[in-house]
């Protein structure tokens, strides 16, 4: 996988995330672990999947389900050990599967042995690596929130009477980057990965890692949104440059890609730096945008003007571990295909959530099986791999099936090949083999109310793709669309008509060839 063609493999990769408590379960005790995902890579590798990135399976209390790290170089015996996370490391890079761990650099949990040297005195040498602060016990240091619970980002430490930050939860205080001692322990946190062959790193709230010292009040706007740009300081940018540097002298090129949750996208292009630092940002701006043709277009500009001047490479992404699952959000299967086509047709780096490709629904989760501090427990419901009772886990998996476990299953959507499962797979195919698609240029062109319509061109080939976000039928046709070859559309392989495309109504969508550009810029 290495040479100078892979020196940026990250850009033409799709990159599946895996939660590693809900992909698969190896040993049947309900819970999904490494051993889990070592079986299933093989059937990754048969979808076409080039990459994963593997939410947190640090040794932790599991208050926030991982992203409370006691340990940063282990794994927790509920998911295996450091064997398992190398013969997993070993058998993806056979099957041409990069690995990205995921970093969680803002916080530990306070079970974390420096917070516990921390926390014993003013005078620890540990005191400095996490953020405290005088004032009186009755008045946290600043207006800060906590994210989930509503509640002050200040926990008074009655013992050493001060306070401490934790811009999560009380049991997952924030670190101290401005202590150099703490940004060089996270380094070797890296080094300690990228030395066991990871390819890189999905980094938790990346833009919050650096600080102001004077830790100032939130605008009386802002008070409310703990992830706002009140948590976007300019001290981070640094600290992402010297990261940067450092995993470049590794040979298997790895890549950063950071949770910038911000809601600007101009802000979020800043974490790219000049080419120094991210290599990749989640554009979030895009996820929580609706299911309309306006709006896609819209995100589609926004990105365009951040990120095509500097030439830094954006990110796509509809579902993950922390929200509403797509399908669910935009409320058919009809949608979630068109939504795939558009997923993996735009110019960017995909990722797909475990179980977009099967058309998963969040679970509905009765309140005695709630779990989750943060209410994400829908989305985070294990994958259904087969049409059993335990649809491939133990008799008593830790949070219920999604929808339709019988039916909407790995094993019975593979043997449909038109299936939602099967349209993943020639969608990737055709993204591998097909340079336009995943190096190409990027151009909006007009197209009928309520569709979008796009072109990818590489080296003289250029694919057409043409979304339709309404529920009625679209006809395109008029001949602009002539000598038309359809590559993919949402239901099969798909044919058509000399210079006529017609779009099924409830958000069709195709990929096509034609002789002649089929529509003017946008």
């Amino acid at each position: 996988m290495q040479g100078p063609a892979s020196r940026a493999w990250w850009r033409s990769a799709v990159i599946y995330q895996i939660y590693p408590r809900s992909f698969a379960d190896g040993n049947g005790d309900g819970v999904g672990d490494l051993e889990g995902i070592v079986g299933r890579l093989e059937y990754l590798a048969w979808l076409g999947i080039e990459a994963v990135w593997i939410s947190p399976f640090y040794p932790s209390p599991m208050k926030d389900f991982g992203y409370d790290v006691a340990d940063f170089c282990d794994v927790d015996p509920i998911f295996g050990d450091l064997g398992t996370f190398d013969r997993l490391v070993e058998e993806a890079h056979r099957l041409g599967i990069r690995v990205l761990v995921d970093l969680v650099p803002n916080h530990s949990s306070d079970q974390h042995p420096w917070f516990i040297e921390s926390c014993s005195s003013r005078d620890n040498p540990k005191r400095d690596w996490y953020i405290w602060r005088d004032s009186p016990p009755d008045r946290p240091p600043n207006n800060w929130i906590g994210a989930f619970l509503g509640r002050p980002a200040w926990t008074w430490h009655a013992a050493t009477g001060q306070w401490y930050l934790h811009l999560f939860l009380p049991e997952q205080p924030d670190l101290n980057w401005a202590n150099p001692q703490v940004e060089e322990a996270m380094h070797d946190v890296v080094r300690f990965w990228l030395d066991r062959g990871a390819d890189g790193f999905r980094i938790d709230v990346a833009h919050a890692i650096g600080k102001d010292p004077a830790l100032p009040d939130s605008p009386p706007e802002l008070v409310l949104d703990p992830r706002a740009s009140v948590h976007d300081d300019p001290a981070t940018h640094p600290l992402l440059r010297r990261l940067r540097a450092m995993v470049q002298t590794y040979p298997q090129n790895p890549v950063l890609v950071g949770e910038v949750h911000l809601v600007d996208t101009v802000k979020i292009g800043e974490y790219y730096g000049n080419d120094d630092e991210l290599h990749l940002a989640f554009n979030f701006p895009a996820l929580y945008a609706d299911w309309t043709a306006e709006a896609w277009k819209k995100q589609l500009a926004d990105a365009d003007a951040v990120f095509g001047p500097v030439d830094a490479w954006p990110t796509w992404v509809l579902s993950n571990h922390d929200e509403p699952r797509h399908r669910t959000r935009y409320g058919s299967e009809e949608r979630a295909r068109a939504a795939a086509v558009l997923l993996l047709t735009l110019r960017g780096t995909p990722f797909i959530y475990a179980g977009e490709e099967l058309g998963l629904e969040d679970a509905v989760i009765p309140p005695e099986r709630k779990v989750d501090p943060g209410n994400r427990d829908g989305c985070r419901a294990p994958i259904p791999w087969d049409p059993s009772a335990d649809h491939g886990w133990g008799p008593d998996p830790w949070l219920p099936f999604p929808p339709e476990p019988e039916t909407r299953n790995m094993e019975s959507l593979k043997e449909d090949p038109e299936s939602i499962l099967h349209l993943y797979r020639r969608l990737l195919k055709l993204r591998r083999e097909t340079p336009a698609l995943n190096l190409g240029s990027f151009k909006v062109l007009e197209s009928p109310e309520g569709t979008l319509l796009y072109q990818r061109e590489l080296g003289g080939d250029r694919i057409f793709v043409l979304v339709n976000f309404s529920d009625a039928e679209v006809s395109f046709g008029d001949g602009r669309a002539s000598g038309v070859q359809i590559l993919v559309s949402t239901y099969g392989a798909g044919s058509g008509g000399e210079g006529n495309i017609d779009l099924v109504p409830a958000s069709g969508a195709v990929v096509f060839r034609s002789a002649a550009q089929p529509g003017k810029p946008a």
